[in-house]
Formats: structure tokens, sequence, C-alpha cells
């Protein structure tokens, strides 16, 4: 599937190819720290196939427990993840954000990897109220996301 994306700002402009039966939430803390939610949804791209088309982002180098290098990349001017992938230049493939793809909306979860990691809240989602906008807050507390 082509897909095409760009951070919050329009800074970082992307497209890649994807397999749409490989999306997955990743429960991990290093997603959930990094993503600033309780999980993170992420698609490989198909070998080759990502391209910046604007922009370049920032990269941070995490080096996992197991030794493992892994950039993390990010808009340097609003802060939106774009990908991850392989410490090396010429990663032929990386793992999307879905956040920042246009085509979120068709890229389903077919699988959850470190679920073990998992909020334990995650199962009391469809219980909650749902709204469909955000409600008027205080002006001094907009809760604005």
């Amino acid at each position: 599937m082509k897909i095409d994306g760009a951070c919050h700002c329009g800074n970082i402009q992307f497209e890649a190819e994807v397999d749409a039966a490989k999306v997955v939430i990743c429960h991990c803390s290093d997603c959930q720290t990094l993503s600033g939610s309780a999980f993170r949804t992420i698609v490989p791209t198909e070998p080759g196939s990502f391209r910046l088309v604007r922009g370049v982002p920032k990269v941070y180098v995490k080096t996992a427990d197991n030794g493992n290098r892994r950039q993390q990349t990010f808009c340097p001017d609003c802060g939106t993840p774009i990908y991850a992938g392989a410490a090396v230049t010429d990663a032929k493939v990386v793992w999307l954000r879905l956040g920042a793809v246009r085509q979120r909306a068709e890229l389903t979860p077919r699988d959850q990897y470190w679920f073990r990691s998992a909020q334990p809240w995650l199962s009391q989602l469809s219980a909650l109220t749902k709204r469909d906008t955000q409600p008027v807050a205080n002006i001094d507390d907009s809760g604005d996301a």
C-alpha cells in the first residue's frame, strides 16, 4: 500500500510502501515514553521504499538493554515522531509512527508487542464516556492536547 504523511507542522513530509497486514501496537516502556501515550502504533516500510519528501528529522539514538541501537526520528520543530530504524544512515526498513501517516484510519493493527508492559486500564476503554469533541474547559486549564 502506498502511504504518505507529515509531522504536525508540515516541516517533515514522507512517502513509503507498507504492508497493511504488518501494523502492530507496541506496549514497551520506550514506546510509552517516546510517544507520550500508553502505546504506539507502528508499521514497517517495504525495503527501500521510504523517502523523505521534505525536511530533515532530528535523530536520537536509543541503546536498548540488549545493546541494539535504534534511531528515533522526529520533527525538530513540532516534535512529531516520524520513524525508528537501525542506527545506520542507509536503513532499508524503518518503522513508521502511524500518527504521522495520512492513511492511518486504513491501517488496523493485527498484533501487539510487549503486552506484558501494557497499561492495565486499556481493557476498560470501551466502558469510558465517549465525546465527539472536547468539552469547553476552564480558561486556566484548557486541557488542549
